[in-house]
């Protein structure tokens, strides 16, 4: 994809970014989304541009079912009608997690499996893919570009420059409902066996994958599929 594209977005972020980048690219833009502790407010705006964008969730089948209940709630809240939900490939699972246990002795490997390569098949046929990470998350997440090429696709992170009280004001104006799990001390929600209560606004990933370095599932760090290393909260 030519860089000189971003000459186009140049200074643009939050919906004003998201509006030409849907437009520019429809049909070929979708956004990948937990239905986490921030969700809404990236959900939101694609609702008030076009509410029948891909928004794909990876359903890892490790979920809260509290996370699985605020999916179902803010669909209809926000009126989405292009949720796509995928799974992991069964024949994948049987092989190489039949028990269900490979987040005990492996949690990148069970990321790989569960999130990356399905996610990999899932945007086949995009040309762009659209996240809410933001900087203040910290760790790999603190020197984000709004726009990035990865995999040979526009990557495009419309909330950079958000920090813990823009998202909070964003949800209080908007009136959007919070996450089940944040009113009971989880600030990033992810999968339930690697996800702890824990975090701060300062640090909201914290309680993920609490107790060891690793800080990411991997989904946003490949290359070709394959995922490549990225800052531990050691080097944090």
């Amino acid at each position: 994809m030519d860089r000189a594209i971003f000459e186009s977005y140049a200074g643009l972020e939050g919906r004003q970014l998201l509006e030409p980048i849907l437009r520019d690219f429809a049909g070929k833009a979708a956004v990948v989304s937990s239905f986490g502790a921030e969700s809404a407010v990236l959900l939101h705006m694609v609702s008030q541009v076009d509410r029948a964008t891909p928004v794909i969730f990876i359903d890892t089948a490790k979920h809260f079912w509290e996370t699985l209940s605020y999916r179902a709630k803010l669909i209809d809240r926000l009126g989405l009608t292009g949720v796509r939900i995928i799974s992991p490939d069964e024949a994948d699972l049987a092989a190489k997690d039949a028990g269900g246990t490979l987040h005990k002795t492996n949690a990148d490997a069970c990321c790989h499996i569960r999130k990356t390569v399905p996610l990999a098949r899932a945007l086949d046929g995009f040309e762009v893919t659209i996240s809410g990470r933001k900087r203040y998350h910290g760790a790999a997440r603190a020197t984000l570009d709004f726009l990035s090429i990865a995999n040979g696709r526009l990557k495009v992170e419309p909330l950079a420059g958000f920090s813990a009280l823009d998202i909070a004001a964003y949800m209080k104006a908007h009136d959007l409902p919070a996450h089940p799990l944040t009113g009971v001390g989880y600030f990033s929600i992810g999968c339930e066996p690697c996800t702890a209560p824990g975090g701060t606004a300062a640090d909201p990933r914290a309680g993920r994958w609490a107790g060891s370095a690793k800080t990411e599932c991997g989904i946003h760090w490949t290359h070709n599929g394959e995922s490549i290393a990225v800052p531990s909260r050691a080097a944090h």
